[in-house]
């Protein structure tokens, strides 16, 4: 693990956008605007969507690192991370990570997962971030493949008030009762630096490092330096080291009708896998060691991203989104000497996972100089290269090379934004995508605003969505003495609707209160879901179908409160899933199971010192699920489906604040993960390396311990 080698800093509070920018309407006043699902940026009051915001100011009070650690306290998302690789992945409104489109600046992220579209939010650090926007729902239209649960966009900062802006930060966390400062081995330690600089009024220039150093999670085992000759299986981590540094570097013009941007992100992260199990080695002459096979995986990810909004002739607005982006993953494995403490051999690195996308998003609106009536016409494409050695494939089988998939995808769009009346807007749209593996998709939605009164809007919301099969899905191989799983490269697109009703009211009494209510409900109903299933009992033979229908029923609400220095947040959910699930030897009930959610966010500042004092706090109830149970007796009984329990926990963290030096200088402490919860029970599967053991399931690591230094200049 590298040791700490940057000036480091936090987040800037921003709780609205600059006034310099006026959205679609033409906005006078400083209003929140949002660009997600929008022809042009306007007021999050305006539009068309129900669109969740979370801003700077709050990413800050939660003194997070990662957009991972922001998403966890959002109802209905839970991050879930795996032991074997090192990454984690979102399950979004009871889906897994590759049905939700993650955006940063309106782009599809490039994955190390070949082709398809789970992406570890661990990967991107939220010093640099302005706020991350969430429309929950099919969004097929406006964003294409896998938008089927919705869609999180995170928008970075670009512009500087001021001529000259500089950030730096430190901060220090126990990982559960490990931490060290200096020795190799515990704790996380997080430095960050950006610096900023508005040129002139048209020109602004930036650049940012972030180094994040997770030294592992050691939960039920002891460590890499652990040693038992009795090979217990207790040598390793819970959760595998990581060191990640992160920099970018962007430039910005904006003059008159014309804004372009152009940024340049590189990541690289090692990931430390340590295998539990130790092995004998004689060395001759009577002396002998003990060794395990260890794992170093090392990952980089270019993006290169330009955007220009700008001004065909006098009324055309064009948004182009134009990128191209790299990520791989190296593996080398390597002897360890356990007793002795180092490495004694290795194998040369190699080319692990690649992903290479060429990707392109362009827009053109306002053709009618109307206020009543605009329509968009837009474009989206990409070439996505994706890799994966035979290693990866076979985990040891042989017979078949490594394997290069390219996989070509256009799509055209267009909708119709129409204000029938000053309370009823209407917004229909369509899509048609191509792609050169699968079948022509077709998308539909159609979205009403209603505003009943001044403080009250009701949003009607119907859309579809269809999801690619993912990498592993088509080209799995993985045939040995004890393995027969097989991908198929026959698999249809997924696809899925949603509709929904979301209703807000805000109001302020005379007593300096302002308060605001919301309610939603939604119906999601995803077909041909693809499964792994068994397809021969004797032999015991895998393949991937299209099985699997599943629908879900979600209904929440959410109050906020605030006044003066005080704001309270508080929402409730509860989720329903149904899944159908027909192999042809066997039926799964489709019955639905729900389970609740709730969380709190809780600010207060001192007037008198400006000291903060944030509380934020995340209920998961219990979620049953059906399970397929096999007969171990028999292996010719296709089994039976069980009903299996995923346990309740509270997530609790609370967080002090004190500026110094005309706010140039601030220090914050706090408590993570209160209740120290680190993994739940789990009787719907059983343990491999997403799971801490059978009839477990691993979350978080535990209580932890941290301290912040934010300076700003």
């Amino acid at each position: 693990m590298k040791k700490k080698v940057f000036s480091v800093v936090s987040l800037s509070a921003v709780l609205w956008m600059s006034a310099q920018e006026k959205d679609s309407l033409n906005q006078k006043k400083i209003e929140e605007v949002v660009i997600t699902g929008q022809y042009m940026q306007q007021s999050i009051n305006k539009s068309i969507y129900k669109v969740e915001v979370i801003d700077a100011e709050q990413i800050k009070n939660m003194a997070v690192t990662t957009a991972a650690e922001v998403l966890n306290q959002n109802l209905n998302i839970l991050i879930e991370p795996s032991r074997g690789s090192g990454d984690s992945g979102a399950n979004i409104m009871g889906l897994t990570g590759e049905y939700t489109k993650i955006l940063i600046d309106n782009i599809p992220i490039v994955s190390d997962q070949g082709v398809g579209n789970i992406f570890d939010l661990t990967k991107i650090n939220v010093n640099n971030i302005e706020r991350i926007e969430i429309v929950k729902g099919a969004m097929g239209v406006e964003y294409g493949n896998n938008a089927v649960a919705g869609v999180i966009n995170i928008i970075t900062k670009k512009n500087y008030s001021k001529k000259v802006h500089i950030q730096a930060s430190l901060q220090e966390e126990t990982v559960g009762k490990d931490y060290d400062w200096f020795k190799k081995g515990n704790g996380r330690h997080i430095q960050f630096l950006n610096l900023g600089f508005k040129l002139n009024d048209n020109w602004t220039i930036a650049a940012d490092i972030n180094h994040n150093d997770f030294q592992g999670y050691k939960g039920r085992f002891n460590g890499y330096k652990y040693f038992n000759e009795n090979n217990d299986g207790f040598r390793g981590y819970d959760w595998q080291p990581k060191d990640q540094i992160t920099t970018n570097a962007s430039i910005r013009y904006n003059k008159n009708n014309t804004t372009f941007y152009y940024k340049l992100n590189f990541l690289t992260e090692k990931v430390d896998s340590y295998n539990p199990l130790i092995e004998e080695l004689y060395l001759g002459d009577g002396n002998r060691t003990y060794i395990a096979n260890d794992k170093e995986y090392n990952t980089k990810r270019w993006i290169h991203q330009f955007n220009i909004q700008t001004k065909l002739g006098s009324r055309i607005n064009y948004n182009g989104d134009f990128s191209y982006q790299m990520q791989e993953r190296n593996l080398r494995e390597y002897v360890y000497d356990v007793p002795a403490r180092n490495e004694i051999s290795s194998k040369p690195e190699n080319l692990y996972y690649k992903s290479e996308v060429m990707y392109s998003r362009g827009m053109f609106s306002n053709f009618l100089n109307s206020e009543k009536i605009n329509f968009q016409i837009g474009y989206e494409l990409d070439r996505t290269k994706g890799f994966a050695s035979q290693e990866l494939r076979t985990f040891g089988s042989t017979g078949d090379n490594d394997v290069n998939r390219v996989i070509f995808n256009y799509a055209n769009f267009v909708s119709a934004e129409w204000n029938v009346i000053d309370w009823l807007s209407i917004r229909p749209g369509v899509r048609l995508a191509l792609s050169d593996q699968f079948d022509s998709q077709y998308n539909y939605s159609t979205t009403a605003r209603f505003k009943t009164t001044q403080n009250s809007d009701i949003r009607l919301v119907f859309g579809t969505a269809n999801r690619f099969p993912k990498y592993e899905e088509l080209y799995t191989f993985i045939v040995d003495n004890n393995h027969d799983i097989r991908g198929n490269v026959n698999l249809k697109p997924e696809t899925g609707y949603s509709t929904g009703i979301f209703w807000d009211y805000k109001f302020a009494p005379a007593n300096n209160w302002k308060f605001g209510f919301s309610a939603s409900g939604m119906y999601l109903d995803v077909k041909n879901r693809i499964e792994s299933v068994i397809v021969s009992n004797s032999p015991l033979k895998y393949t991937y179908l299209n099985v699997d229908n599943y629908k879900s029923l979600l209904f929440g609400g959410s109050v906020n409160a605030r006044k003066g220095n005080l704001s309270l947040n508080a929402g409730v959910s509860v989720l329903g899933i149904s899944q159908f699930l027909n192999t042809g030897n066997l039926v799964s009930p489709n019955d639905y199971n729900f389970y609740a959610e709730a969380n709190l966010a809780a600010n207060y500042k001192l007037p008198s010192t400006k000291t903060l004092f944030a509380l934020y706090y995340k209920y998961t109830g219990t979620k049953n699920m059906f399970t397929h149970l096999p007969n171990a007796d028999n292996p010719q009984d296709p089994g039976q489906y069980v009903l299996g329990q995923i346990g309740d926990f509270n997530m609790l963290n609370f967080t002090i604040s004190q500026p110094f030096f005309n706010d140039h200088l601030e220090l914050s402490a706090g408590i993570k993960n209160i209740f120290d919860v680190s993994d739940v029970r789990n009787s719907v599967q059983g343990g491999d390396g997403h799971n801490a053991s059978a009839g477990t399931q691993n979350l978080f690591y535990g209580r932890s311990y941290f301290a912040r230094l934010n300076y700003n200049f």
